[in-house]
């Protein structure tokens, strides 16, 4: 793993870059073979408050944790304990889905399969569009949609059913629980 270190409001020192790689590195045990990919580690401080958020791009996976603490050590660690916990919660799901389905090939084929961009647009007087993001959707089952927006720490998220191959929106209702939006047929 490369590591990408930045501070705000916040001089990265050698020891915290250490004790940051360090224990992110940990997660490699979690891997058959080392994940090639770059981390990327913000620091920052607002008002007596540690920040950490790291982001790990993987292949069939995005690795996502954000934690702010008093203690910038205390935030790391709660970071990387946030990490495993998705690693865990991913492997879970793959092996339930290899099980399912027989062998991991189709596990993989569902993640890797591209979908059409979807852009929102808006044409409102009243309403001002700050900021229009375009993604590719990938067609997955509601299950793993929940996983994915609990991975991002997203409230929703936006995917193509498999089944149907209509786009659904899965989303964190406000007693925990979890609501899908689908079109009318």
């Amino acid at each position: 793993m490369k590591f990408n270190i930045r501070g705000e409001n916040l001089e990265v020192t050698g020891s915290i870059r250490e004790y940051v790689e360090k224990k992110i590195s940990k997660l490699e045990r979690y891997f058959d073979s080392t994940p090639i990919s770059d981390v990327h580690v913000n620091l920052s401080v607002y008002n007596d408050e540690q920040r950490i958020e790291v982001t790990i791009p993987m292949t069939n996976l995005l690795l996502r944790g954000e934690v702010q603490h008093i203690d910038l050590y205390a935030a790391i660690d709660l970071v990387v304990d946030k990490l495993e916990r998705q690693i865990r919660k991913y492997k879970t799901k793959v092996n339930r889905k290899t099980r399912q389905h027989g062998a991991a090939k189709h596990v993989f084929a569902d993640l890797e399969k591209e979908a059409a961009s979807v852009a929102v647009e808006e044409e409102t007087s009243d309403i001002e569009i700050v900021r229009t993001k375009r993604f590719n959707l990938k067609p997955m089952d509601s299950e793993e949609a929940v996983l994915q927006m609990d991975m991002l720490g997203h409230a929703f998220y936006v995917f193509t059913n498999d089944v149907s191959g209509e786009t659904n929106v899965v989303y964190r209702r406000k007693d925990g629980r979890y609501g899908l939006i689908e079109p009318n047929a």
